[in-house]
């Protein structure tokens, strides 16, 4: 079993930035790919971002691309989502996933394809 707990969240102006981080406790996160999504208000959750277990393959979502990125250290069971450049349309709840792979090199960017969900972390940017 797998929990997972992010951190990082906060008010910030636009223009700002924040480091969200998604700690594994219970095993080791390597071998699983994680992805970070976020829910606004009265939306559906959506991606944000992905990663393979090995770091060696991301994808983002169109709206972020050049302004977030992901990475992880598998040493520290953690998985970061860097995010400059916020907008007030980053406003979110942001959540990070993991999903087995045993160690294949796929992402994912289906909600379905994930296993284990951490609580949420609020992300908050102020025009």
């Amino acid at each position: 079993q797998v929990q997972l707990v992010e951190s990082g969240g906060g008010l910030v102006q636009a223009g700002g930035s924040l480091r969200l981080s998604c700690s594994a406790s219970g095993r080791t996160f390597s071998g699983y790919a994680v992805g970070w999504f976020r829910q606004a208000p009265g939306k559906e959750r959506d991606i944000v971002a992905a990663i393979s277990w090995n770091g060696g393959r991301t994808y983002y979502t169109d709206s972020v691309k050049g302004r977030f990125t992901i990475s992880r250290d598998n040493a520290a069971s953690a998985v970061y989502l860097q995010m400059n450049s916020l907008k007030p349309e980053d406003t979110a709840v942001y959540y990070c996933a993991a999903r087995r792979t045993d160690y294949s090199t796929n992402y994912y960017t289906s909600e379905s394809r994930y296993d284990y969900w951490g609580q949420g972390t609020q992300v908050t940017v102020s025009s």
